[in-house]
């Protein structure tokens, strides 16, 4: 599924709403669709959300880098935070090392950096990936690098919230570990998500689109927010948010 520009302002309206309501949101290096989205939502909020970017000096409050970002997520002080992966799985768990049986692995991911340690500490963590197939979104991860749940004993303040894809977007039930599809974008139905879906999940067969942004959200986003995002991915902007 190739994404044209109303599609990338789509998603990132979609993850901007999941946003609304909390304070503080920090974004991982080389996210720039997440880092749009939140500093989207702090533009909305009128800065009531704080956006902060690791490896922006203008956007990120992170002296020490990564370090700094941990201590702040095990002190209460990050309440959203954005994870991806090479796959994701239908329990919310995944796989940042390598597709193929461990350490044997046929293709190798980024590695997993503080993934497990924001998913136990954060409270909402979107899980995002443009792709939406079955090569990504898998019946089980070859590595869990970050569990999407944990048993009862295991002390843990932060999960993920939902997952939103090139197609879709799902909400994560934690009390049955599965996700629920709450819509599908233009141009998609039910019956494509499940057909390029590698994990059962639950909704009905009719579910609502997806709702593209409103005028005050691309009012902001064609503005203010593509040019401060221009500072911190100069390259991405040019490329795929130009100007309208």
């Amino acid at each position: 599924m190739s994404e044209s520009p109303a599609s990338l302002e789509l998603l990132i309206a979609t993850l901007a709403r999941l946003l609304v309501g909390c304070r503080t949101v920090a974004v991982g290096a080389g996210s720039p669709i997440p880092a749009a989205a939140s500093l989207l939502a702090e533009h909305l909020s009128g800065g009531r959300t704080k956006a902060m970017i690791l490896g922006s000096t203008r956007f990120g409050p992170f002296s020490d880098g990564g370090p700094e970002l941990f201590d702040r997520a095990g002190q209460g002080r990050v309440e959203a935070f954005f994870l991806g992966g090479g796959q994701i799985d239908g329990e919310a768990n995944i796989n940042l090392v390598g597709a193929g049986p461990y350490p044997a692995a046929t293709a190798r991911f980024p590695g997993n950096y503080g993934s497990a340690y924001l998913y136990f500490t954060v409270p909402k963590v979107i899980l995002f990936r443009e792709e939406h197939s079955r090569r990504v979104l898998v019946p089980k991860v070859d590595f869990v690098s970050a569990p999407g749940w944990s048993p009862p004993e295991v002390q843990r303040a932060g999960g993920p919230i939902a997952l939103v894809t090139g197609r879709a977007a799902f909400a994560y039930r934690r009390d049955a570990h599965r996700f629920r599809l709450t819509s599908v974008h233009p141009g998609n139905t039910v019956s494509d998500i499940r057909a390029n879906t590698g994990f059962d999940f639950d909704g009905a067969e009719t579910v609502p689109e997806t709702p593209a942004p409103d005028g005050a959200m691309l009012a902001a986003l064609r503005g203010p927010v593509r040019d401060k995002l221009a500072t911190i991915y100069p390259a991405f902007v040019a490329a795929r948010l130009a100007a309208a």
